[in-house]
């Protein structure tokens, strides 16, 4: 008998924790709701809502822009951390067509593809950096923009390393350390050497 009342106590005090709530009121995306008068569930946004997270107020950050023209200054501080970023994603996003130096000779356009231009051309030395950071956003030509990539910090990295790589094809002798322009002075004045396994 004992068994039989704990078993009834404990079928009502199942029956009483459900309340129903596998079946309660509720709206569930894309069904249809007597509700509201368009008949839809899902409602339109409000006039003005920001994603949490994506309210990019500051252009010159997240377009590369003032105004309406592009920035000339990189809006981040440029540090070797920032620099080693650049390079790393550089080689993974920018290099299969861009090449590791830049010249617009990589992986890709060896295999026949269209090449882009050369980082070191006049042109684009003289380009602002808002403006790599918009064709890096946006694409440009036969490049498809890379905003879904590449977060905007990691763009900037970019932008910062391929300044470095133009200036490492131009730089001054004069700026260069002493020790490393007496290296370059003794490899440019050393004899040539022929190439190896090559016949005389």
């Amino acid at each position: 008998m004992r068994r039989l009342l704990a078993l009834a106590l404990l079928v009502a005090f199942g029956a009483a924790c459900r309340q129903d709530m596998h079946d309660q009121p509720k709206m569930k995306p894309l069904r249809p709701s007597v509700m509201f008068a368009d008949g839809r569930s899902a409602r339109p946004l409000v006039v003005g809502t920001v994603a949490r997270g994506t309210l990019r107020e500051d252009q010159a950050y997240f377009a590369g822009r003032t105004g309406t023209g592009f920035v000339t200054e990189l809006p981040v501080e440029v540090t070797p951390d920032l620099l080693q970023r650049g390079r790393e994603r550089f080689e993974v996003f920018c290099s299969p067509c861009h090449g590791r130096t830049g010249g617009g000779d990589g992986m890709i356009v060896q295999r026949g593809f269209k090449a882009p231009p050369s980082y070191h051309t006049d042109r684009l030395r003289g380009m602002p950096v808002g403006y790599l950071y918009d064709v890096a956003t946006n694409g440009f030509g036969a490049m498809s923009g890379y905003a879904q990539q590449v977060p905007p910090a990691d763009r900037w990295a970019i932008v910062a390393y391929v300044r470095v790589l133009q200036y490492s094809q131009h730089a001054p002798l004069a700026d260069l350390p002493t020790a490393g322009r007496t290296e370059l002075e003794r490899s440019l004045s050393a004899p040539a050497r022929p190439e190896e396994g090559r016949r005389p």
